[in-house]
C-alpha cells in the first residue's frame, strides 16, 4: 500500500489517480500511524515551500516523516515535495527541509534571465530529462531526453552529484530527478506528464 500524504496540498486527486492507474494501492491521509504503515510513500507538492512545509507540521506529519524516511521506508517527493525532501529552502526567507538530501531549494537566477532574451519565470511547460544516472531504477524504460511537465519557480542545488538521476536545461541545466538510498524525488509533475510520468510512478510503485 501506498500512503499519499495528504497536508492541504492540492492535486492530491490526479497524483491519486495516475498511481492507481500503474497498479498501485493507494490511501490518502494525513495520519501518522498510516504512514508507518504503508510500504511506500508520496509526498505531493503544489504551491509555496513554507507553505507545504507548514502543512505537514500543523498534521503532526514533518517529524514521523523524516523519522520514517531515515529508517528505510522509501519516500518519492513530487514538484515542491521533492523540494521538501532539501535541507533548506529559500522561497520568501529561509526555511528549514526534511534534510534527507543534501543541498538547497534556490530561485532560478542568473545571466540567462537577464536582458532582453530572458527565459521566464516560473518555467512553466514541457520540458526535456536529460539522465545523469541511466542505470537507476526509477528511469527503467524511460527514453532519453523524454519530456515531462514543470511548474516551478524554485529548483534543488544538490550538493552531491550521486544524488542527481536527472537534470534539465532551463538556461541552465538542474536537477530534476534526484534519489539517495530510498529517497527519490521529481521536480515535475509526473501525473500531468503522459505515458513518461506515468511510466516513473510504475517504476517507484514496482521498485523492490
Amino acid at each position: 500500500m501506498i500512503a499519499l500524504v495528504d497536508y492541504g496540498a492540492g492535486n492530491l486527486r490526479n497524483v491519486q489517480k495516475a498511481l492507481e492507474h500503474v497498479g498501485a494501492r493507494v490511501t490518502l491521509t494525513d495520519e501518522p500511524e498510516q504512514l508507518a504503515a504503508a510500504d511506500k510513500i508520496v509526498l505531493p507538492g503544489v504551491g509555496a515551500f513554507a507553505d507545504c512545509r507548514r502543512g505537514l507540521i500543523e498534521r503532526g506529519l514533518f517529524e514521523p516523516l523524516r523519522a520514517l524516511a531515515q529508517a528505510g521506508k522509501p519516500l518519492l517527493g513530487i514538484c515542491v515535495g521533492m523540494q521538501l525532501l532539501f535541507e533548506v529552502g529559500e522561497e520568501m526567507g529561509e526555511w528549514e527541509g526534511l534534510g534527507l538530501i543534501p543541498g538547497r531549494v534556490v530561485r532560478f537566477a542568473g545571466a540567462p534571465f537577464e536582458g532582453a532574451n530572458a527565459l521566464k519565470v516560473p518555467h512553466i511547460g514541457w520540458n526535456q530529462l536529460h539522465p545523469v544516472r541511466a542505470d537507476h531504477p526509477l528511469l527503467r524504460n524511460i527514453r532519453a531526453d523524454s519530456y515531462a511537465y514543470f511548474v516551478h519557480s524554485y529548483h534543488a542545488c544538490v550538493f552531491s552529484s550521486t544524488c542527481v538521476v536527472a537534470t534539465t536545461d532551463y538556461g541552465y541545466e538542474f536537477p530534476s530527478i534526484v534519489a539517495k538510498d530510498n529517497i527519490w524525488g521529481l521536480q515535475f509533475h509526473p501525473e500531468k506528464s503522459q505515458d513518461t510520468g506515468l511510466q516513473l510512478l510504475k517504476n517507484f510503485v514496482e521498485l523492490g
